[in-house]
């Protein structure tokens, strides 16, 4: 039976989980599910001094969040490159012996200082025919053949490297280490790799590993370099300046399947979304749908807005049950979850984040006898009309008046409808100063809903405190 097409996502643990990393795994669990092939996830944990178990973890628990899971049989890994040492070394010794590589024992200031005499940039293959042996200090390097190399790129098409401006590189330190280009190529063979898919910026070092594997007798990988994710100013996107880490958009409310349909999209149009007017698209739309071939080759622009629109989008759209297991963790832990799920499908229109939710209706969890902070400029713009305390007062008197059944959103609303009739003013402009009484803020959940919940007896002292406040200002006055 043939093996199906193996792809790889080789991150390396030095940081958070970028984005860009993000997107580039998706694209491969993508064609690994739809092609009926495996994802392999190498950890690439060479770089010792900067790597840390921490961030190998967060890498892996980050791919599970956005669907990339061990679970599933498509999945293999995780590997480590640090396990393949030996197969670097070894491959290195073969290109040795077969004269693709040799040795070279300039120092790096030697390098730098024929260059400058000669007049040129970089290393100028000083010892290729030197016969160099082995030893401490010296570096292996490849030797680079004449000619061109060209790389077939699925999202690129043929793209043309002349070598003569691709010096001899190294393959190992002085220190008889290999460098990140040879343990790569030796990962990729080890593993069975057969495509790579990846953001253009590694895009220089593709010819030197497609010699790599030439030279090491193995068929070159199918090629495919994405465009790679800028900010608003169109530049690259950088864990110094921009806020890249997937970790910290999860914290902060994102939903997983947001973040991955709109990753999907940076750089790749779902087909039919123009007819739909929406990109929003349940991922085994997106994995059926996306080829490389229709990736765009501009760099594609990463708007925080846009990922909140789609969240806020997901929000919407989840199911109750689903929106109170997923906001659960974002909610004070004395807060009474019955009350919370009562008024939770009157703001999921209204959240963009998760995290919005308890700002959004702390009103409703608050000690007994206690009043919400109100907003002060809210409170006077509300207060303003001559109206507004008149308003208030039977309002409140009219809500007095309900029995224990009456207290719904449906009957709330009508009485405020029939109060308002005699003041000459619309709803909207009704309900200011009772919400800023009630809830301390201009904007949250729809009013009525919100008092129902909140209950007859809460709502009453509330709306009264209010009254009172007025009556005190105009006598200040």
């Amino acid at each position: 039976m043939t093996e199906g097409p193996r792809f790889r996502f080789a991150p390396s643990p030095t940081g958070s989980f970028h984005v860009g990393g993000a997107r580039t795994a998706l694209h491969n669990w993508a064609l690994a599910r739809r092609l009926g092939g495996t994802f392999v996830l190498r950890i690439e944990d060479t770089d010792e001094a900067r790597n840390r178990l921490e961030w190998t973890e967060g890498i892996i628990d980050a791919l599970a969040w956005i669907g990339v899971s061990a679970d599933d049989d498509h999945f293999e890994g995780p590997h480590f490159q640090s396990e393949y040492a030996a197969a670097h070394i070894t491959a290195a010794s073969r290109l040795f012996e077969s004269g693709a590589a040799y040795y070279c024992d300039l120092t790096g200031q030697e390098v730098q200082d024929r260059a400058k005499k000669l007049g040129i940039t970089g290393y100028d293959g000083y010892s290729r025919d030197r016969g160099v042996e082995p030893g401490s200090g010296r570096v292996l390097r490849f030797r680079v053949p004449e000619g061109t190399t060209v790389v077939h790129d699925a999202v690129r098409g043929d793209v043309l490297f002349d070598n003569s401006t691709i010096e001899d590189f190294v393959l190992l330190r002085g220190n008889n280490t290999p460098m990140f280009l040879l343990a790569n190529v030796v990962d990729d063979i080890e593993m069975r790799i057969t495509d790579v898919v990846r953001a253009e910026e590694h895009l220089p070092n593709t010819p030197k590993q497609q010699m790599l594997w030439e030279a090491l007798g193995a068929e070159p990988p199918r090629w495919a370099h994405v465009p790679v994710l800028v900010n608003e100013q169109r530049k690259k996107l950088s864990k110094r300046r921009d806020k890249v880490a997937v970790e910290s958009y999860r914290d902060d409310g994102i939903l997983a399947d947001a973040m991955v349909n709109y990753l999907m999209t940076l750089g790749w149009t779902p087909p039919g979304a123009e007819e739909a007017g929406s990109e929003i698209f349940p991922w085994n739309e997106l994995e059926a749908a996306f080829r490389l071939e229709d990736v765009t080759l501009s760099p594609a622009f990463f708007d925080v807005k846009k990922l909140v629109a789609f969240n806020k989008q997901y929000i919407k759209n989840l199911p109750l049950a689903d929106f109170l297991a997923a906001v659960d963790a974002d909610l004070p832990d004395d807060w009474d979850r019955q009350r919370f799920a009562a008024i939770a499908p009157h703001i999921t229109e209204r959240l963009e984040r998760l995290g919005d939710a308890p700002a959004l209706v702390e009103f409703l969890f608050l000690p007994d006898g206690a009043d919400p902070d109100v907003d002060d400029a809210a409170w006077t713009k509300a207060a303003k009309p001559d109206w507004a305390g008149p308003f208030l007062v039977e309002i409140a008197e009219a809500y007095a008046s309900f029995g224990p059944d009456e207290w719904r959103s449906d009957k709330l609303k009508a009485t405020m409808e029939a109060v308002m009739l005699s003041y000459e003013i619309k709803l909207g402009k009704a309900q200011a100063l009772p919400r800023v009484a009630v809830t301390g803020r201009s904007v949250g959940p729809p009013l009525f809903e919100a008092l129902e919940v909140l209950g007859q007896n809460e709502t009453l002292r509330r709306l009264r405190n209010a009254v009172t406040r007025m009556a005190s200002k105009s006598e200040a006055d």
